[in-house]
């Protein structure tokens, strides 16, 4: 007999519960009925119902990298996070933390992820496809005796998450093209906004009405600039000769309305017109008055302004505290969360266990000048920090005798035992 889908069945008295088997995203939707929700499932909220903005561009990922702010967000995460070190740590029992560089996630994170891929490739790779898509996917084998052998990126489109109870485990195709499907323990996947914790959206897919409207309006106004108007209704007048002449005279209207190359004036009877349903030129002002392109998108990906050239919004006075918030706002929110995720993969519970972890070196994002590092170099010794010779060296001169001595401070030249022999005489 079945009880809440499941099959149980009698066996000398005793009942065994068959577990569903594996199923992929899709055939689960199909077969409990939520890819085609009925009606009454759709006014429960359901799959969703028709939308006022169903006739707004639909918001995919490859719609969004032609929208340059998306891109642009995009663009920056992956880029700062991959061209930082993704270095692996240890906290001891005291709370100091130990650098780590013997391990293969080293290796594999910083220098050479797969056989001639370029770790920071994989990663800026791997973080791309997140921000835009809210999913990355990548595979992590590992030998016979429990090693990291390599990240490999595989294709995002190609990679089908599939779902055993609480097991979850990932269909794609490798980079020698053998089909596989592997445990989450072997994959690294990166997701985001994921309310089950597996299943993630993308900052695009959950603002899509938002997203959805600076599309239109980009698309609004790529037709304005080619000249061409193709969202309108005709009205043909009644005296033609026969079909034909009505159809050819139509397509011809049509053809001069849509063909860049023309003025887009075409010549119409006297009992004909042309209505155009595009944005008008205040439609598209009140779009770029509210500045969805820009503003809006931002705020999805917590980028500030002055990241996508913003400079209406700050000037190069404050520009070390612009660098300051983007690095405490935006890129300390993604890239802790790649932190976690891509140590669920790359490294094993017991190493987890011992308090290994990874974390982006970000100061390399925030190099100071020669003049500001000299200065704090200074107040942290309290003198000299060079000797002549190493300063000579800097400016391509050659060392001079006594010059590898470093030089004391002004403070720390006096002669203590000559002020003591004074008081005494």
């Amino acid at each position: 007999m079945r009880i809440l889908g499941l099959e149980i069945s009698r066996a000398g008295g005793a009942m065994s519960r068959v577990e569903p088997p594996v199923v992929a995203a899709a055939a689960e939707a199909e077969t409990s009925g939520t890819a085609s929700p009925q009606p009454w499932m759709t006014e429960i909220g359901w799959g969703g119902g028709p939308k006022l903005s169903a006739r707004l561009p639909r918001v995919t990922p490859q719609r969004g990298e032609q929208h340059g702010t998306v891109f642009a967000c995009c663009n920056n995460i992956a880029g700062d996070l991959a061209k930082v070190p993704l270095k692996l740590w240890q906290r001891r029992a005291d709370g100091q933390e130990l650098r780590v560089r013997d391990h293969p996630a080293t290796y594999l994170l910083n220098v050479e992820a797969a056989p001639g891929v370029p770790a920071k490739l994989m990663r800026f790779a791997l973080v791309y496809a997140w921000a835009l898509r809210g999913n990355g996917y990548a595979f992590g084998p590992r030998d016979g005796g429990g090693e990291l052998e390599m990240i490999e990126l595989v294709d995002q489109d190609g990679c089908t998450p599939l779902r055993a109870g609480r097991d979850r485990f990932y269909d794609f195709t490798d980079g020698a093209g053998v089909a596989r499907r592997v445990a989450s323990r072997s994959m690294v996947h990166l997701r985001y906004m994921a309310l089950d914790g597996w299943s993630g959206r993308s900052p695009l897919q959950v603002a899509s009405e938002t997203v959805g409207l600076a599309f239109a309006g980009q698309d609004s106004a790529a037709r304005s600039v080619s000249g061409a108007h193709s969202k309108a209704y005709m009205k043909l007048g009644e005296a033609y000769e026969d079909d034909e002449t009505r159809t050819r005279n139509a397509r011809r209207i049509k053809e001069t309305l849509l063909n860049s190359t023309s003025d887009g004036i075409p010549v119409l009877g006297p009992d004909e017109d042309i209505k155009s349903l595009d944005l008008t030129a205040a439609d598209q002002e009140l779009l770029a008055s509210r500045k969805f392109d820009r503003e809006q998108l931002a705020a999805m990906y917590r980028m500030p302004p002055s990241k996508l050239q913003m400079l209406e919004y700050g000037v190069k006075a404050n520009g070390e505290q612009q660098a300051i918030d983007y690095l405490t706002d935006c890129l300390f929110h993604w890239s802790g969360l790649a932190e976690q995720t891509m140590a669920m993969a790359v490294l094993t519970r017991r190493e987890r266990e011992a308090e290994f972890f990874l974390r982006h070196d970000f100061d390399a994002l925030l190099q100071p000048t020669v003049r500001e590092r000299n200065e704090a170099m200074n107040k942290a010794i309290g003198g000299p920090f060079m000797t002549p010779n190493e300063g000579r060296r800097k400016i391509g001169l050659e060392p001079v005798a006594e010059g590898d001595k470093l030089n004391p401070a002004p403070n720390m030249t006096r002669d203590e035992s000559k002020t003591e022999k004074g008081k005494d005489t």
